[in-house]
């Protein structure tokens, strides 16, 4: 029992997202293209695996697929060398959900707005990782991130174990996009 539990990957994933995202209003997701010009066959059941568990983790959130205009675009991309990444210093985001949701007067609101121009995007320069898996979430309408998700990882392509790996780091990630929607 022992071995196993330290065998296992500990992926930890961070996050940011767009203050200026209506995250409320979204029911619907896609992916953006296909992977077309992949290398090899592995590589294709490589991006099925990660589309999969982000599906699941999205449906249970209670989104829908769909694939003509839907409310989301999720793209991502396996960094498999090493790379530095910038993220960013931000308030809780179920808090900030929060916030946002409850009903207010006009006062209020103009307050809120106020206080909300002091939100800014701190810089967080993270070290250079030997990898990352980077998931972007996309307003489709606007055509801007209103949220990405990532994690460190160095993923062995070669192993038996890269699907595992891959489901466990891209739910890791997923585990940080909070939202819940009503269809």
């Amino acid at each position: 029992m022992f071995v196993s539990c330290m065998s296992q990957k500990d992926y930890i994933a961070e996050y940011d997202f767009n203050y200026s995202g209506n995250f409320k209003r979204y029911k619907t997701f896609g992916f953006v293209g296909s992977p077309n010009n992949l290398p090899s066959e592995d590589s294709l059941e490589y991006f099925k695996t990660i589309e999969k568990t982000i599906s699941n983790r999205l449906g249970s959130q209670g989104f829908k697929f769909q694939d003509e205009k839907p409310d989301l675009l999720i793209n991502y991309k396996v960094f498999r060398d090493p790379v530095k990444y910038r993220g960013y210093e931000q308030p809780n985001f179920d808090f900030w959900l929060e916030r946002r949701s409850e009903h207010i007067d006009m006062e209020k609101l103009m307050e809120e707005e106020e206080r909300e121009k002091d939100e800014n995007y701190n810089r967080v320069k993270y070290l250079e990782n030997e990898g990352l898996l980077v998931i972007y979430v996309i307003d489709n309408k606007r055509g801007n991130t209103i949220w990405q998700g990532y994690t460190a990882a160095a993923f062995d392509f070669m192993s038996p174990e890269i699907q595992t790996d891959l489901t466990r780091a891209t739910y890791r990630v997923m585990d940080q996009f909070r939202i819940l929607t009503r269809n």
